[in-house]
């Protein structure tokens, strides 16, 4: 590679190597700088020194995005060897003193599990499914341009019908359409994954979005962890002549090689900094302003067993949600908006050895927690995460070896993008997922010639999806490069 590359992209997280890919594949020279000494930044499985031979997901852990998402459709990750696991529970949602509610893979198996509360489940997803691209594309779009599945009249159908249904759980009366504890619970329990009043437009989109793909190809998992996720990108970017260095901090653009496009996978603050002196002054003031969400604190354990589950079928889930019911949880996370530390935060569970035998080693096994807790509190979250496990499992401290616990303050020592663990890099609401991180028609561009912003400060949302780095890249190659149309992925190019 010459010492002048192409394109310099600043972060290895899945929109960074996305981007890297992309304009790697167009014919572009381009070097990829990471400030961690591990490639991967949200899709990283690494020894944490808990127990011999056991490895954690220290970020992201289970990945229906990766095999859903436009982008890895057609990067097709399997076609490159990467083996997956789909759980035939996508999902749990424990209750106290009474069975948990359950999502199957498949949609019929969950009705029939919900028992009276199942036909309402049915009739708020069943829609969705007769056309599942249309909602993957309207949820991962860039906002700002006709997905392709939706340019005829079937698609516009579903546009309403994912819309009403969006809309129903954002808004007070979202206990309408569905009116059984069971079913509030477990919709609630998926809207988790994006940290935000409940109800409210951000934490509903994710839900209807994240369901609805649970009930169509599930939610798999990478066998040895998302790791293999990161190693399949660098390995296709390498493949192409561009190249990953870890270890290299970029704090302003003078850190860098000189290039014709830079891309940032990066907090829009860091953005700043970076090109601070640069910028137009309304572009850096936005861009220093895009607020923050609240915020995910993680603990890392290494178990001597299963989880002993009060419910045994929640082993057999690949995702749980602890929190309780639909109020116990919107009153946790209404603690969090005000932030105040509730009692019993909402928690994300994963089990890896449940879907991945590999991943037990000598009868240890990893399990993957966070929760939910104000910006950068820097409460150690252990104890709160251990308590809402005892809840639902009776005997789980037993089981503990070893764990890590990162409060929310230290987030960012291992991402620097998870500024005081806002883990979504800017707050989600329906506002903010259009003008995100600004109010401006190409939310990539950063108002200098040749520099971009593609990490999950951007459109369309957080996750391992990669859409917010495609999408940045194939701005830069038409405007920095004359090149109209994106190159494939396919893994026979």
């Amino acid at each position: 590679m010459s010492t002048q590359p192409d394109v310099v992209v600043v972060g290895s997280g899945p929109n960074g190597m996305a981007a890297a890919v992309t304009m790697a594949r167009a014919g572009l020279t381009v070097e990829v700088l990471e400030a961690q000494p591990t490639i991967g930044g949200g899709s990283r499985t690494l020894d944490l020194g808990l127990a011999p031979g056991i490895v954690n997901d220290i970020c992201s852990a289970v990945h229906p995005l990766a095999i859903a998402s436009p982008f890895f459709v057609d990067f097709d990750l399997r076609a490159r060897g990467l083996e997956f696991t789909t759980p035939e529970i996508s999902y749990a949602q424990p209750l106290d003193g009474r069975p948990a509610a359950l999502a199957f893979h498949d949609l019929a198996k969950t009705v029939e599990h919900l028992g009276e509360a199942g036909p309402e489940w049915d009739r708020f997803f069943r829609p969705l499914l007769d056309r599942v691209d249309d909602t993957i594309w309207l949820s991962l779009g860039d906002k700002r341009s006709l997905p392709p599945t939706l340019r005829d009249p079937s698609g516009i159908a579903n546009v309403v019908k994912f819309g009403l249904r969006l809309l129903s759980q954002a808004s007070p009366a979202w206990n309408i359409p569905l009116s059984h504890e069971t079913t509030q619970a477990l919709f609630t329990g998926v809207g988790s994954h994006a940290i935000g009043p409940l109800p409210g437009m951000g934490t509903a989109a994710v839900a209807t979005m994240l369901a609805t793909i649970a009930h169509a190809g599930g939610w798999p998992s990478p066998v040895g962890g998302s790791q293999a996720i990161t190693d399949a990108l660098v390995a296709d970017l390498e493949a192409h002549g561009g190249r990953v260095t870890p270890g290299v901090r970029v704090d302003h653009v003078s850190d860098m090689p000189a290039a014709r496009a830079y891309i940032l996978d990066t907090s829009a603050w860091n953005a700043a900094e970076i090109f601070s002196g640069l910028i137009p002054a309304h572009v850096d003031r936005a861009l220093r302003d895009f607020k923050h969400g609240n915020a995910a604190a993680k603990v890392d354990f290494v178990l001597n067993g299963p989880v002993p589950w009060a419910d045994p079928d929640v082993a057999r889930a690949g995702t749980v949600h602890l929190g309780g019911t639909r109020e116990q949880m919107a009153a946790a996370e209404g603690e969090v908006v005000a932030g105040r530390m509730p009692d019993h935060p909402v928690c994300l569970v994963s089990d890896p050895t449940v879907f991945d035998p590999s991943r037990e080693v000598n009868g240890l096994r990893p399990l993957w927690t966070y929760c939910h807790v104000p910006f950068n509190c820097p409460i150690d979250p252990a104890d709160y995460i251990i308590d809402q496990l005892e809840r639902f499992a009776p005997g789980f401290r037993d089981t503990i070896v070893d764990y890590r616990s990162v409060p929310a303050s230290e987030m960012s020592e291992h991402n620097q993008n998870y500024i005081g663990g806002d883990i979504a890099t800017g707050i989600i609401t329906f506002y903010r997922m259009l003008a995100r991180p600004r109010t401006n028609w190409d939310n990539y561009s950063l108002g200098v010639p040749g520099a971009y912003l593609c990490s999950s400060a951007t459109p369309p949302a957080p996750g391992v999806h990669g859409m917010n780095g495609w999408f940045a890249a194939q701005r830069a190659l038409k405007h920095r490069f004359g090149i109209t149309e994106a190159p494939s992925l396919s893994p026979q190019d």
